[in-house]
């Protein structure tokens, strides 16, 4: 029996959402990115395992289908409401104290740059309770010590539940590291992204 969809604190709504997947995630994301209404102010900023060796083609792709403004993230730009963010090849993402983007050049994390991890937990520093995560079907545990980071800070934690996942490890592992997460199959984080624009207060902080 799945969890229902959570739903943000009236006194402390959702300011952001991170995400993050390797294997199997894309096609969950042209499913679940569609179904964010033209109102979302969250910004969201999504991690995924990539070639480091070309180009992505993420933002160009799902800019197509996406209500919102969907773009690769540049370092130092400002977060700004209802905009979908992609993580470039070979650099880890994360957010900083002003709710900036920033990017990295550090050491991989989990064989990988970008790392589910190092975007979450630079997350949870900023945002807290305030911070809505979700982790996607891939082959590896990167996002789990993240996705454990976000929940003891506050935030809301979900995770594709496993067997809806075609590569189940990583939500598997998140979910190990944080049993308490959400664990939705896609029908109900469609729910879930439908909902984001029409019951969350506007945050002042955001640009846009």
């Amino acid at each position: 029996m799945t969890a229902a969809p959570p739903r943000p604190p009236a006194a402390q709504p959702w300011e952001a959402m991170v995400i993050g997947g390797s294997a199997g995630a894309f096609a969950v994301l042209k499913v679940l990115l569609p179904a964010l209404p033209r109102d979302t102010r969250l910004p969201v900023i999504i991690v995924l395992h990539l070639p480091p060796d070309r180009p992505s083609v993420m933002a160009s792709v799902f800019a197509r289908d996406c209500r919102l403004t969907v773009k690769e993230a540049e370092d130092k730009e400002p977060l700004a409401a209802g905009t979908v963010y992609f993580a470039p090849p070979s650099y880890h993402l994360l957010v900083e104290s002003n709710q900036a983007l920033a990017l990295s050049s550090d050491e991989l994390v989990h064989h990988s740059r970008p790392s589910v991890d190092v975007l979450f937990e630079s997350a949870a520093d900023v945002f807290g309770r305030r911070l809505l995560a979700l982790v996607l079907s891939g082959a590896n545990q990167d996002g789990a010590a993240g996705l454990k980071k976000i929940g003891l800070a506050g935030g809301t934690a979900i995770v594709q539940a496993p067997p809806s996942a075609e590569q189940a490890a990583m939500p598997a592992a998140a979910l190990d590291a944080w049993p308490t997460s959400a664990a939705l199959p896609l029908d109900e984080l469609v729910t879930l992204f439908a909902s984001l624009g029409t019951e969350r207060a506007t945050p002042g902080p955001l640009h846009g």
